[in-house]
């Protein structure tokens, strides 16, 4: 029979250290409010978009092209209504998280990647209540589409093989957690969360009302 692989620490310590961040954000999302439709859906988007272009250019040297996220929010941004100068024409965040060595780099994409298996549970849900289809805006939410675990189990191994020093481990869970607040805030900013708690004044215990993460596992 087989066994799941034991976590890795730094695994671990990204799981601890973001939780309460994690949480606060997930129920901040639009997802499952009353009344999201695809207007609404198409603004969260263009948000998102504002934040991984960016984020994806600072990441380059440290993760593949084929990791990278903003290609598909453009198609969907196209599919859902907008042109090529308006997706040029879109805010970029400035504040984003720092991205200064590989302990950094790899706090920043568990965040980004592990986004990806949320995504998953969203694509069928947005497909649902706004009847959309993996060729008509859905197409971030199943970035990966069929290699999503086994992109996620490569990001693991990657992880599981990373510098495990203490500061290295500290250097990593904070990027996570800085990702989280620098989205956070970027799409507060944007208009389009609702109103919580944040990340940077998160209460534990929580529990999150979307029953899927959209960024952090």
């Amino acid at each position: 029979m087989s066994t799941r692989p034991t976590p890795s620490p730094l695994l671990l310590a990204l799981r601890a250290g973001t939780r309460a961040c994690h949480t606060a954000l997930e129920e901040r999302l639009p997802f499952f409010r009353e009344g999201f439709d695809v207007a609404g859906y198409r603004r969260l988007l263009s948000a998102y978009y504002g934040f991984h272009a960016p984020l994806e250019l600072t990441l380059a040297g440290y993760q593949g092209v084929e990791r990278a996220k903003a290609p598909a929010l453009v198609r969907d941004l196209l599919a859902l209504g907008l042109s090529a100068a308006d997706i040029d024409a879109l805010p970029l965040c400035q504040a984003l998280p720092a991205v200064e060595d590989e302990a950094r780099a790899l706090g920043v994409m568990y965040v980004l990647e592990g986004s990806t298996l949320g995504g998953q549970v969203l694509k069928r849900a947005m497909a649902e209540r706004l009847g959309l289809a993996p060729d008509r805006g859905l197409g971030f939410l199943d970035v990966y589409g069929a290699a999503s675990g086994s992109y996620w189990r490569a990001f693991l191994e990657r992880l599981a093989d990373a510098a495990c020093t203490q500061a290295a481990q500290a250097a990593t869970v904070q990027a996570a957690i800085d990702t989280f607040v620098c989205f956070e805030r970027w799409l507060a900013q944007r208009g389009v969360l609702d109103q919580a708690n944040t990340c940077t004044t998160p209460h534990a215990g929580t529990r999150a009302t979307n029953p899927a993460a959209v960024l952090g596992q």
